[in-house]
């Protein structure tokens, strides 16, 4: 079975999960990150200092600067895929409607965070995908 026809198995069998809860990016100090560890869904060490993904109510109830709001999706289509070019299509589909996208590759699954403004068009074209290649 050559890629594109495992790639295309994948894609007919994705299924996109949105999150309910709002999320913001959030820059921390040490201190911070300590007390606000157990809430972090995310946590990216950078030159520049941590950065963590935190639930929108928890950042603004410890007084953090949250500059946008976004939303995670969820990329399920089988456990521990790991096919190359499978996520760069998908982020394609979303770069071209216009949709920014920062991606968290897990251990079990791709999760894309996109703006909160931007999730209900993304659910479509991510739900989008599937239908199209199971309809052509």
């Amino acid at each position: 079975m050559n890629a594109q026809v495992k790639i295309d198995q994948l894609l007919m069998r994705l299924t996109p999960i949105l999150d309910r809860e709002r999320l913001g990016l959030c820059n921390l100090d040490e201190e911070q990150l300590r007390q606000l560890l157990p809430e972090c869904r995310c946590i990216f060490r950078e030159r520049e200092g941590i950065c963590a993904l935190l639930p929108r109510q928890i950042a603004e109830s410890a007084k953090l600067t949250v500059e946008d709001d976004y939303r995670q999706i969820t990329l399920h289509y089988a456990a521990g895929v790991q096919v190359p070019g499978l996520t760069a299509i998908i982020l394609r589909e979303l770069a071209d409607a216009g949709i920014p996208v920062n991606v968290v590759s897990a251990r079990c699954h791709e999760h894309v965070l996109v703006r909160d403004c931007d999730s209900a068009h993304a659910m479509q074209i991510l739900s989008g995908i599937s239908n199209r290649l199971q309809y052509s």
